[in-house]
């Protein structure tokens, strides 16, 4: 089975990354100040022609390759990072998927549940194994007893396309993953006692993740209009709350929530979390979770996802 972070990690995690979406590209270079804090040492945000990048997990993603090669070469230069030549690469969200994969009965044989996975991937990717690049991570059991899986997946032919434009500037990749798990590391990265939410929105839905031990409980990539955004996160939470919250005395809870991207204001996401599950909880800003800004003026939201991948430099 092929698999994406195995074929794409290197021994180095880099310092510097790419961030990528639909009409905006971003480059960031982190520096470490103590503990897990950090402070970006040089970044820039551009944006891009949204015919650059076509974010979409069936559908060629960058049919001018050079043409984008030459925007991020523009970018690095203007953040004076042009000479670094290894990246990491945050995807846009439209072109990987992520499920947690739970079997339902424990397989007999080593073969047996590399069968159960194929056929479980094929079916919730909608693509044989032989069109993807797979990355999978075994969880903790469930409540029942039950074995499940963390598995992103990538069409090989569009990874092959990002990695075609890196190739023209002359850079490596270094680690690729998608945008949710590139902010992510905020939240993993620090730890907490009880459960951590993850809501990444952008004009065409979200993507929910709840950690609980720095590892995915919960995965919901919602394709959705603006108006249907508060009733599709209402029902992301009602799920965590009648089948995943701990009960009394086995859990805290949600203890921590960020909030990233459009679709809905942090203010009303808190209020909605905290509506659903009797919690006092508030979005938490990029200095509670380890980044120092240059000023209030730079967005969190536009360098979270590829200085998040930056983080695994050390």
């Amino acid at each position: 089975m092929s698999n994406l972070l195995s074929r794409l990690v290197e021994p180095w995690y880099p310092a510097t990354a790419i961030g990528l979406e639909k009409g905006m590209a971003s480059v960031v270079q982190l520096e470490r100040v103590k503990g897990s804090l950090c402070k970006l040492r040089r970044a820039a945000t551009f944006s891009i022609d949204a015919s650059l990048v076509k974010p979409s997990f069936d559908e060629p993603n960058v049919e001018n390759v050079p043409q984008l090669a030459a925007v991020l070469k523009e970018l690095a230069s203007s953040a004076g990072l042009l000479r670094q030549k290894r990246w990491s690469l945050s995807l846009p969200e439209a072109t990987t998927r992520t499920l947690v994969l739970t079997l339902e009965s424990p397989s007999v044989s080593a073969s047996e549940l590399q069968d159960v996975l194929r056929w479980k991937i094929e079916r919730g990717f909608g693509a044989t194994l032989e069109e993807l690049s797979i990355s999978k991570e075994r969880l903790q059991k469930d409540s029942q007893g039950r074995d499940r899986y963390f598995v992103i997946a990538v069409k090989k032919a569009i990874l092959a396309e990002y990695e075609a434009v890196l190739q023209a500037i002359g850079w490596r990749a270094g680690l690729i993953l998608p945008r949710h798990l590139g902010e992510a590391q905020w939240l993993i990265r620090n730890g907490s006692v009880g459960d951590s939410l993850l809501l990444s929105g952008s004009s065409n839905g979200f993507t929910g993740v709840i950690f609980r031990d720095k590892h995915p409980l919960i995965v919901r990539t919602v394709t959705c209009n603006e108006d249907e955004f508060e009733d599709e996160f209402y029902r992301l939470l009602l799920f965590y709350r009648d089948r995943s919250a701990p009960e009394d005395g086995t859990g805290q809870g949600l203890s921590r929530l960020m909030i990233i991207g459009e679709g809905i204001t942090k203010e009303r996401a808190g209020e909605i979390v905290n509506e659903t599950t009797g919690g006092d909880l508030r979005p938490l800003g990029a200095e509670e979770l380890g980044l120092q800004l240059p000023s209030r003026d730079f967005s969190f939201d536009s360098i979270a996802a590829p200085a998040g991948l930056a983080t695994l430099s050390w």
